[in-house]
């Protein structure tokens, strides 16, 4: 423990300690849609509750006047932010916000060995470990951002020579990390500041769009413990507190999510470099399929026993979560069995689908994981697909050139009748052919989902 945080005043103490507490909560309650809103808020009022215990704390600031002003303005930004971006952009605005969390622990930490100096060695090692978490957190976030945003290629990015190259900068950045520890010297921290970015970016290139996911869950973590190391080099015990927190978690839905994903962590990393993620193209999507209307739809529907709906990231496109939540409550007034089948990975996040039905207002025990639902598809009449595609290609168990090889998903294919309702033939995010759309069971409905679900709500009120 640093002398920072022991000499810290009792009622400052305490205030932290409260502050963890309801960070504490905050995980707690982002375990499950019914109480992740109080989960939020919960983090946020721990959060404030830092911020002002550190200006009433005896602590000297230096330049009070820009840390006011650059707190507003991050304050007003993020604001605006969070409130204007769509729901479709939510996996965006969170890698941008964890790679903000990782750059300014890294940014921190070289401020602090430039501002302390450099004597003590688990400071040294503590400052190293949050320049190269921290960047690697920054960068590799950027980059998912930009695949997110398709402002690049989603397919997995291999340079020449990449895997030999990624192999390079990791170790150079290790060398340099252990030589500045043995050796200070303020050239050495620039560079290690420069390669760890690099290989920020090299760690990410690789990853498949379907992969997307987990990384981001991997670079929280990432950003989780650089907050933590830096709470060392601060001597802040709050902040080496929140960041463990957030290590902990990330780390424990990461490979939640790799499970889901079906294959280790390795893979989803470094399949690239094996050639793993080739995968079949979309060509052939010119081949005949079977269309329907919305009053097709309506029939099959109305006369059904049991409906599944399966959302996907289409759904969030259209903005149609409120359109399909009329239809499953018109389907429940019928008599009809409805429920909704929820992949763990789909759309661009964890738990993404989950606040896009909650905020349709869409009864909790209505949603099922795909292990709950899985079984109950075989004795389903109709399974309406809205939006989704690699959570329910079966590529995913037949094809192991297929980036989603492995992968469990939903099966769909079990079902009396498929409907998807899509836009086009165009791929999902992994950028394969999903065979279901061809089978002679599978009917497609194209067009914008909140439109053509408002259609098929008013065609079933007839039926």
């Amino acid at each position: 423990m640093s002398e920072a945080a022991v000499s810290d005043p009792l009622w400052v103490q305490l205030a932290y300690l409260v502050a963890a507490i309801l960070f504490i909560l905050a995980l707690k309650g982002l375990s499950s849609p019914k109480t992740a809103r109080q989960g939020v808020l919960a983090g946020a009022v721990g959060a404030l509750l830092a911020v002002v215990v550190l200006f009433f704390s005896g602590i000297e600031l230096k330049n009070l006047a820009l840390i006011l002003i650059f707190l507003a303005v991050g304050s007003i930004v993020g604001l605006v932010a969070a409130r204007r971006v769509k729901m479709t952009a939510m996996p965006q605005l969170v890698a941008l916000f964890n790679g903000v969390g990782g750059g300014a622990a890294a940014l921190i930490a070289v401020v602090e060995y430039f501002e302390v100096g450099s004597s003590d060695l688990l400071f040294l090692i503590f400052t190293v470990a949050t320049v190269i978490i921290g960047s690697v957190a920054f960068t590799g976030s950027i980059v998912t951002f930009l695949k997110l945003q398709e402002l690049m290629t989603s397919r997995p990015v291999v340079i020449p020579a990449g895997r030999w190259v990624t192999i390079l900068v990791a170790v150079a950045t290790i060398v340099v990390g252990v030589w500045l520890v043995v050796d200070p010297q303020d050239w050495l921290l620039v560079a290690l500041l420069i390669l760890s970015s690099i290989f920020g970016v090299l760690f990410v290139l690789p990853v498949g769009g379907a992969d997307v996911p987990i990384v981001i869950s991997l670079l929280n973590a990432m950003t989780g413990l650089a907050v933590a190391a830096s709470g060392y080099v601060l001597g802040n015990l709050l902040l080496l507190i929140a960041g463990t927190l957030v290590g902990a978690s990330g780390t424990v839905l990461t490979n939640m999510m790799a499970k889901a994903m079906g294959r280790p962590l390795t893979s989803t990393l470094f399949g690239a470099f094996n050639g793993s993620t080739a995968g079949s193209t979309a060509a052939g999507s010119d081949r005949p399929v079977r269309s329907a209307t919305p009053n097709d739809v309506a029939i099959m529907l109305g006369y059904a026993n049991k409906v599944i709906l399966v959302p996907g990231y289409g759904l969030a496109v259209a903005q149609a979560q409120s359109t399909l939540r009329e239809l499953a409550d018109l389907l429940t007034e019928k008599g009809i069995e409805v429920d909704y089948a929820i992949h763990p990975v789909a759309g661009r996040m964890p738990g993404h689908m989950n606040v896009l039905l909650a905020e349709a207002s869409v009864p909790y025990e209505q949603l099922k994981e795909m292990d709950e639902i899985n079984p109950e598809f075989s004795s389903t009449d109709v399974v309406l697909v809205v939006g989704a595609n690699d959570v329910v290609n079966p590529a995913a168990r037949t094809d192991k050139t297929a980036p989603i090889y492995g992968m469990p998903i939903l099966n769909v294919d079990a079902a009396q009748q498929v409907v998807f309702l899509k836009r086009s033939m165009r791929p999902g995010f992994a950028g394969i052919e999903n065979e279901i759309l061809f089978d002679p069971k599978t009917s497609l409905l194209f067009g914008d989902a909140k439109e053509t679900l408002t259609k098929v709500v008013a065609s079933l009120k007839t039926v």
